[in-house]
């Protein structure tokens, strides 16, 4: 399906938000497990040519979240956080920060919400605040391959759950 018409409001965002939105053809409460599902998480978690080599979660509000993705070019890059809110199939809200790094000690806020549209998941991705519109634009670049690969990964598990 690929990205979705961002809401209106998404263009008067502040410059240190990030707002991105997908479109699955997959179910809401399978892109929704994509996040939940450690072991689903880890398949696509990290931008293009990285590879998540840990990820540990206590999904649950006030659990914490901890990832080391890594690359040839870059190495390992370790980050976590901690889970605000869970609304099962609709919403999930959690800190990030990166541990070190230009933005290392930054925490952000993520809110990650689902909803179903003619058959479709429709999934917002905001995050905020940046510390400037350079650290907000390479986390748009970061994200956006990051959601290419739950893309893929959600539509093919579906494909695979249709008789």
């Amino acid at each position: 399906m690929g990205i979705a018409t961002p809401p209106a409001h998404a263009a008067s965002l502040p410059d240190e938000e990030l707002f991105l939105v997908r479109a699955f053809d997959a179910p809401v409460s399978l892109v929704f497990s994509l996040w939940s599902d450690v072991e689903r998480r880890a398949r696509w978690w990290g931008p293009k040519d990285f590879t998540c080599r840990r990820l540990e979660q206590d999904f649950r509000p006030g659990g914490a979240w901890r990832a080391c993705i890594a690359s040839a070019d870059t190495g390992e890059s370790w980050h976590g956080g901690v889970f605000r809110e869970i609304e099962q199939d609709r919403r999930i809200v959690f800190t990030f920060t990166w541990d070190t790094g230009p933005a290392g000690g930054v925490e952000t806020l993520v809110t990650v919400t689902f909803a179903e549209e003619q058959g479709a998941t429709i999934q917002t991705f905001h995050q905020a605040p940046f510390t400037s519109v350079e650290r907000r634009d390479s986390h748009v670049v970061g994200w956006s391959q990051v959601l290419d690969r739950q893309q893929a990964y959600a539509e093919t598990s579906a494909q695979g759950d249709k008789p």
